[in-house]
């Protein structure tokens, strides 16, 4: 079958270890389900695999793609939790099983015409979401949703910022905390990113580290070292900041005055459980939340798809059809 597997690593030049060929076609073990993929979506997640971070290369080769959704073997329509865990190991939690992996870190992963995963891992795709959509879902949007209501506990009228417009989680976070109810600010260095956040029904979109025009309750943190100081100055005492990545850098001034003083919380958040993605579903129907997608691309284009993702060049989503045009 046809995949997209990562060789080898390079910090400078990451699509030198992307090949697209033929590798075996999986054959799942015992209480593993063989998967069909219609859809596939990228992450950043990727991209960090192929520069060689948090990624072992003794784990290589490897497919990459944490996302899918598709067929099972009885024919029926499905999208996949992509964190394959133990929650007994996580006391409840799977995301909190030390022993946890993202789909592509220890398993092969979606950008194939088949993939396997534990059958648990497969969630039933409802009819109003397209193949497409649920693709986006997974990864970036049980991220954002975990951030803003477990973690965050967000409720409607609450002031939240997001940083970085453009990124996949935080597409995902905006669309969600405005679901809530909640007044959304947001930031980017692009003038066309913010006024495209602003058409989704942000408050203001900022060029990054300007100042607000109010204090806020919660951060999404998700670039790091660059947004790190404005994200401390923009929460309000008592705020509370939730990180789940940092594109930019992970070790910023930490300003631990500022935050004892000020009482501000800070929290880290990694992925969603398979309930937390059910309840996701749920909120999307009762709102016709959809996921925003930029680009779709069929697997042989890959490349052109991980470069547009380097180049900042995405607001939303780019989906991937490993098979083709799914219609």
């Amino acid at each position: 079958m046809l995949a997209a597997t990562a060789v080898s690593q390079s910090a400078s030049d990451p699509l030198s270890g992307l090949v697209l060929g033929d590798v075996p076609k999986p054959k799942p073990k015992p209480g593993w389900s063989l998967v069909r993929v219609v859809a596939s979506s990228l992450n950043m997640h990727d991209l960090w695999t192929l520069r060689g971070v948090g990624h072992p290369p003794e784990r290589l080769p490897i497919v990459l793609g944490c996302d899918a959704a598709g067929y099972d073997e009885d024919r029926n329509e499905v999208l996949i939790h992509p964190v394959i865990a133990d929650p007994d190991a996580g006391l409840g939690d799977e995301t909190l099983d030390p022993g946890r992996a993202l789909l592509s870190e220890q398993h092969d992963g979606a950008f194939a015409e088949y993939l396997s995963v534990p059958t648990r891992n497969l969630i039933p795709k409802p009819s109003w979401l397209t193949f497409d959509e649920a693709a986006c879902l997974p990864v970036a949007w049980g991220t954002a949703y975990r951030m803003l209501f477990t973690q965050a506990g967000i409720r409607a009228g609450d002031r939240v910022l997001v940083q970085g417009v453009g990124g996949g989680v935080a597409s995902a976070a905006i669309k969600l905390a405005l679901a809530a109810g909640a007044v959304v600010y947001a930031t980017s260095r692009s003038a066309d990113k913010r006024t495209e956040a602003e058409s989704w029904g942000v408050r203001k979109a900022v060029p990054t580290g300007e100042r607000l025009p109010e204090r806020v309750d919660v951060v999404i943190e998700t670039v790091g070292e660059a947004t790190w100081s404005h994200s401390l100055k923009a929460l309000r005492p008592g705020g509370t900041i939730v990180i789940a990545g940092a594109t930019s850098g992970m070790n910023p001034s930490a300003d631990l005055g500022r935050i004892f003083y000020l009482q501000q919380r800070v929290l880290g958040s990694t992925g969603c459980t398979r309930s937390e993605l059910v309840s996701l579903l749920k909120l999307m129907d009762a709102t016709g939340l959809r996921p925003v997608i930029d680009h779709t691309l069929p697997l042989t284009e890959i490349h052109k798809g991980f470069q547009l993702m380097i180049d900042g060049r995405l607001t939303g989503k780019l989906v991937i059809h490993p098979q083709g045009d799914p219609r």
